[in-house]
């Protein structure tokens, strides 16, 4: 009896450690995703995405005012990384 509680509990344990880190992984999975989609974007691999560049990224063109909130005429990795959290 004493085995099946120890194997029970750690069972438990590694399914709930597990699921806590689920979480962590999906978005390290969707930052992956970005940067690697932004990369492509990025034609002249500056660092920013213009108004033309995000046209290959149609979410982020349908939205580009709303993200380049200071109006600079570029968006970066990290504003769009703030946008998805």
């Amino acid at each position: 009896m004493r085995l099946f509680r120890k194997v029970a509990l750690t069972t438990v344990s590694v399914l709930a450690l597990t699921a806590a880190m689920s979480p962590n992984v999906y978005a390290d999975d969707k930052d992956k995703e970005l940067e690697t989609r932004f990369a492509a974007a990025d034609k002249d691999k500056d660092g920013k995405l213009t108004a033309e560049e995000a046209t290959a990224m149609p979410r982020v063109s349908k939205n580009f005012k709303r993200i380049d909130k200071a109006k600079l005429g570029y968006i970066t990795l990290e504003q769009l990384k703030s946008m998805n959290k």
